[in-house]
């Protein structure tokens, strides 16, 4: 058993079974790959799945459950639940906390692994600065996990817009569906959907050309509101949404 004083000691490349791996934005993936039946019963799962796969972050939401969409696409394994807690180290957002379930711990370590790399990727549409932060996604095929987030018709495109402070998200949405025939399918407020976070998002659906061109309005807009606050925005990843 380690002594607390030895705290030093711990290697920084972690060997636990259950470690996958980290990445931008604080992120995290674990797996379980045997779950203590009483620890499965307090945590109300719809069914008893033998393996559990966790993606959770300190900062971000949509990139992390677009890059969980792509991981339940590729094993044979399901998204189980998905929350928001107050987080984003001080920003005005959200972290994650996401569940995947299979009966097959190498699906479901293969899923964590896959949402990791993926999570770098989409960390490009996250821009922070010290006034707020802005974050987009946008998905061809939407599946499982932007269906139990955003509501997204599962196989349709998928796009999304967030500003903090929740102003700028307003503004952000209202030019995003003026710009495009969308559908918006929903809308999030500080007092609405979230946990209370300083932020307006909102999520559309529509033509795939329509979807990313109202996210590429959407984040034109943003940042133009943002950096009026008086300092530039960065980004833990490359942009890709062109």
């Amino acid at each position: 058993m380690l002594k607390v004083k030895d705290i030093e000691r711990i290697p920084v490349d972690c060997t636990m079974t259950e470690f996958v791996g980290t990445t931008v934005l604080d992120t995290i993936g674990l797996v379980i790959p045997g779950v203590t039946p009483a620890l499965l019963g307090q945590m109300n799962l719809p069914k008893a799945y033998r393996s559990l796969g966790l993606i959770s972050s300190r900062t971000g939401a949509a990139g992390q459950i677009n890059a969980v969409d792509e991981a339940v696409k590729s094993t044979n394994t399901e998204v189980v639940s998905i929350e928001l807690p107050r987080d984003t180290k001080g920003w005005g957002g959200h972290g994650n906390f996401i569940i995947i379930g299979g009966e097959n711990v190498s699906d479901v370590r293969r899923a964590v692994e896959i949402a990791l790399e993926y999570t770098e990727k989409y960390a490009g549409e996250l821009y922070i600065s010290d006034a707020g932060h802005l974050e987009f996604t946008f998905s061809a095929n939407a599946d499982q996990a932007l269906n139990m987030a955003f509501d997204a018709p599962i196989g349709k495109p998928f796009g999304f817009f967030c500003g903090s402070p929740a102003a700028i998200g307003l503004v952000m949405a209202d030019l995003a569906l003026k710009s495009s025939p969308v559908e918006i399918i929903k809308y999030m407020t500080p007092d609405r959907g979230t946990s209370h976070s300083n932020e307006v998002i909102a999520a559309v659906t529509g033509d795939a050309s329509a979807v990313k061109n109202a996210v590429l309005t959407a984040r034109q807009t943003g940042l133009q509101l943002l950096v009026s606050l008086g300092s530039y925005p960065e980004t833990p990843s490359v942009p890709y949404l062109r």
